[in-house]
């Protein structure tokens, strides 16, 4: 009897530990963060994409996208949204950290969402269009982009009210910013969390619009961050302007040392990779291509200044066309402030290249005044000796070298071992005579 109690007891505990409702609170729930920081690029795409892939695969409780950006292309926009949308988890995009805006192309990725979320001190908005290179567009052009754009966010915020939808009209068409406390107040947010943890906990419970309807249970959740890969990270630096910038001087300083000592390939080599990184983030970065014609004016100056040397005045030309070229390249007055070069590094590098093409340049004269020292004209003044007597024809040694050599205004043969002199070259021969030791003059005795 009492082994059938204990067997009994048994049963009901193992029936109650498989039970649904018990599995699952014993499970440990987990979200992933993305965290994305800068402009849009398309590697900050293909890291979106890479997490809510991952999530999907692992069955997370929701995904957090945490978003710090001043905007970029609407094409890359889309992507991110369309990614959002298709996600079969929940996407939290998290304005954060405190002072973090969703700038622009942000402002969409935020109301994409599933839900929305900011951090206290954020801002959301000025997401009017413009052109590829950070121009204002044409006035037909500007208007179809902001109706579409206008559509789009309308959808997204469909659920939101008709204030929501309001403010997200009005960021696009009037470039209006709005605080979180403004955004949540005409509900396009949904929540203010000054962390992650404070998000989990607020979003606790809320019913989602994802697969007929999702009920998220995230407090207390474990949050697993999804690193960026060396090569996303790699990309993204690439369209730093400032990396751009450096990536294109040595480049091209690096091709121009090839051309002018040709024979090795170091310097080729690096000049390529480099003129290769920067071309791709000049593809990615809002440019004034003009500024290319200034910037191979002025290599092409500091090249005319080593191969016909003016004592710098080319030189002081190539830095005014470098500076000038470098700011018209990515300094435009409508290029976004964070998509510029620093003019201080601009000025400094211009100093650096021309210091460097200065020193070469120096060298340069300093060859051009000394005496040659190669070839057949270097020889004649050298004393060397008979190897073979000369009558008048024979064989001497200067400089280490055999020579055939004619002597003149001698009366007898030279024999071998006499010490002769160079004072001509007639082909590949050398006319010498006799050498003479100069006299010393007498010192006069000290009184």
């Amino acid at each position: 009897m009492r082994r059938s109690i204990t067997r009994w007891l048994f049963l009901l505990a193992l029936l109650f530990m498989l039970h649904p409702s018990v599995t699952q609170a014993q499970a440990v729930r987990r979200v992933l963060l993305l965290d994305v920081q800068g402009p849009l690029t398309p590697a900050t795409v293909s890291y979106i994409e890479r997490g809510i892939s991952q999530a999907n695969r692992s069955q997370v409780e929701a995904l957090i996208l945490q978003l710090d950006t001043p905007g970029g292309s609407i094409d890359l926009m889309n992507n991110i949204v369309q990614a959002i949308r298709a996600s079969d988890t929940p996407v939290i995009v998290y304005v954060a950290p405190r002072g973090a805006i969703a700038g622009s192309a942000g402002t969409v990725i935020t109301l994409a969402g599933h839900l929305a979320a900011m951090a206290p001190e954020t801002a959301i908005g000025a997401a009017s269009p413009v052109g590829g290179q950070g121009e204002d567009l044409e006035q037909t052009i500007e208007t179809k982009q902001k109706e579409i754009m206008k559509a789009t966010v309308r959808s997204l915020a469909v659920n939101r009210g008709p204030q929501a939808i309001a403010l997200a009209e009005a960021t696009i068409e009037e470039a209006k910013a709005a605080s979180a406390e403004e955004a949540l107040q005409v509900g396009l947010i949904d929540v203010i969390a000054v962390d992650v943890s404070d998000l989990l906990r607020q979003v606790d419970g809320r019913t989602v619009s994802i697969n007929g309807g999702r009920t998220l249970a995230t407090a207390g959740a474990e949050v697993d961050i999804v690193p960026q890969r060396f090569i996303e990270q790699f990309l993204q630096i690439l369209t730093n302007p400032n990396i751009v910038f450096l990536l294109l001087t040595v480049g091209v300083q690096a091709v121009l040392i090839e051309i002018s000592s040709p024979g090795g390939w170091i310097a080729g080599f690096i000049g390529l990779v480099c003129l290769a990184l920067g071309t791709y983030g000049l593809g990615i970065l809002p440019v004034n291509w003009f500024g290319l014609a200034f910037l191979l004016t002025a290599f092409v100056l500091f090249i005319l200044d080593v191969k016909a040397p003016t004592h710098g005045a080319l030189t002081v030309a190539g830095v005014a066309s470098f500076i000038v070229g470098s700011l018209v390249l990515f300094n435009s007055p409508s290029t976004p402030d964070f998509q510029r070069v620093s003019v201080p590094l601009v000025v400094g590098t211009g100093i650096a290249t021309a210091a460097f093409f200065m020193t070469i340049l120096a060298f340069a004269i300093r060859g051009f005044k000394r005496p040659v020292e190669t070839g057949a004209e270097a020889i004649i003044g050298r004393v060397g000796e008979v190897r073979t007597a000369l009558a008048p024809v024979g064989m001497v040694q200067v400089a280490g070298e055999l020579w055939s050599a004619e002597v003149e205004e001698e009366d007898e043969p030279l024999g071998v071992g006499t010490r002769i002199q160079v004072f001509g070259v007639d082909g590949l021969k050398l006319r010498v005579r006799r050498y003479v030791k100069p006299a010393v003059d007498s010192v006069p005795p000290k009184m």
